[in-house]
C-alpha cells in the first residue's frame, strides 16, 4: 500500500461510522466496496495489539469494533464501512487464538478456538488450521482461519497444548479435527 495518501480520520470518527452501519452479527463487509480513501495509520502487532498513529489502543470494545469491519483483500487489509475503506498495516494475522477447547478424540475430535476479539472459531474443512514453519530456523507459526480469509496466529500455549493432542496419520504428525486432518510436520522430521 505504499504510495498511497495518508488519510487523517480520527479514531472516534472511524469507530462512529462503523457503530452507525453495524447491524446484529458482523457486518457484510463482503459485500461493501466503497471507494479507497487512502491509508490510515493503524497497525495490528503480531501479538494482537492495535495500535492507532503509534499508540496502543487501549480500549478492548473499540477494538472489537474495528476487528468487525476488517478485510483482505489479496495481500492488503482494509477497514470497511458502507461509505469509505482505508488500508492499514497487519504485522502477521489481525487476530491471536488465545486459547481452545477440544471435545472428541481422533476422527471424532472438535477444536474450538477463541481469539482476543472474541470470535469463535471451530476447525473444519472451512476453517483450516496451517502451519508456516520459518525456513531458517524451521520454527513453526500456526494459525487457524476466523472468518472470511482472516486468520488468527494461535498463541505458543495453546499451539504447545495442541501438539499434546497430535496423532500420525498417511505419514503426517497433525491434529484432527471436525473429521479433517490437519498436518503440521511430516512423521519423519520427528525424533
Amino acid at each position: 500500500m505504499s504510495g498511497q495518501k495518508t488519510v487523517t480520520p480520527s479514531a472516534e470518527s472511524l469507530a462512529a461510522s462503523i457503530t452507525a452501519a453495524k447491524t446484529r452479527g458482523l457486518p457484510p463487509v463482503e459485500q461493501w466496496n466503497p471507494p479507497f480513501c487512502g491509508d490510515l495509520d493503524m497497525r495490528i502487532a503480531r501479538d494482537g495489539t492495535w495500535f492507532y498513529q503509534g499508540t496502543p489502543i487501549g480500549r478492548p470494545g473499540l477494538v472489537k469494533l474495528f476487528s468487525s469491519i476488517l478485510k483482505k483483500e489479496g495481500a492488503d487489509y482494509f477497514l470497511v464501512t458502507p461509505v469509505e475503506k482505508v488500508g492499514i498495516t497487519v504485522e502477521d494475522a489481525p487476530f491471536v487464538a488465545i486459547d481452545f477447547e477440544a471435545q472428541g478424540s481422533g476422527r471424532d475430535q472438535v477444536l474450538t478456538f477463541y481469539t482476543q476479539v472474541d470470535d469463535i472459531a471451530v476447525a473444519s474443512a472451512d476453517l483450516p488450521l496451517r502451519v508456516v514453519r520459518d525456513p531458517d530456523t524451521g520454527e513453526p507459526s500456526p494459525y487457524v482461519r476466523v472468518r472470511r480469509n482472516l486468520e488468527a496466529l494461535i498463541d505458543r500455549k495453546s499451539f504447545y497444548r495442541l501438539v499434546e493432542l497430535g496423532e500420525h496419520h498417511d505419514d503426517w504428525f497433525g491434529l484432527w479435527s471436525s473429521g479433517v486432518f490437519f498436518r503440521v510436520i511430516p512423521s519423519a522430521e520427528l525424533p
